[in-house]
This record gives C-alpha cells, sequence and structure tokens, in this order.
C-alpha cells in the first residue's frame, strides 16, 4: 500500500460509504460524518485485503487517469456495509439512544367523590 492510495481513499471513502449505506435496507440511524469515516476504513481495509488476496489487478478498468479494480470495489463496498451495519446496531439501543428506563407502575389508591347528600 503506497501513501498515494492513503490520500485516494479519503475522497473514495466518501463514496463507499455512500454504497455501503445504499446497500443495506432501510433507515440508518447514523450520521454523515460516521458514513464518511466508515467509508474511509472500508476503503483502507478493503485495499489492504485485496492487495493480501491478489485481487487488486484483476478487472481493472481505466478511464483516463483513473483506474480502479471491480474486486477491490466490491470487497470495499462490503466492509462498508458491515461496518454501517455494526455502527447502526450499536446507536439504535436504548443505551446509546439515552433513553429513559422505563417506570415501574406503582397502584395508586382511586380517590372517591365526597357522597352527596
Amino acid at each position: 500500500m503506497h501513501i498515494n492510495d492513503f490520500w485516494v481513499a479519503i475522497p473514495i471513502g466518501l463514496l463507499i460509504g455512500v454504497l455501503g449505506r445504499l446497500v443495506l435496507p432501510g433507515k440508518q440511524a447514523i450520521g454523515v460524518f460516521v458514513t464518511f469515516l466508515i467509508g474511509v476504513g472500508a476503503a483502507l481495509l478493503g485495499t489492504l485485503v485485496a492487495e493480501l488476496v491478489n485481487l487488486d489487478d484483476k478487472a481493472v478498468v481505466k478511464v483516463w487517469k483513473i483506474q480502479w479494480s471491480w474486486w477491490e470495489l466490491a470487497i470495499q463496498v462490503f466492509f462498508a456495509a458491515v461496518g454501517i451495519g455494526l455502527a447502526n446496531m450499536l446507536t439504535y439501543t436504548k443505551l446509546a439512544s439515552g433513553a429513559p428506563r422505563p417506570r415501574k407502575r406503582t397502584t395508586r389508591k382511586r380517590r372517591t367523590k365526597p357522597a352527596e347528600d
């Protein structure tokens, strides 16, 4: 992994994060900044895994001076979807949302109206 891969992962991370959100069904409870961070992490991790498995040179597409591998992109989107799913699970719990614990119900004595004469 070269230093250029880190610099490219930052803007590509936003795209990877958005693609990861699109893969998951339903509404996610995490914000745009967390999606961006997860996308950058997924882009870096996906690039590293693709290089370790030697898939970074397979199915390469070149457009002008930009090139990418479909396998590497698929791995990055997979990691982004997993990361966004985990972040969504962690933020959806009652503990993380700050919801108060339900109080125990107590039985109250009912007031009776005074008898009218």
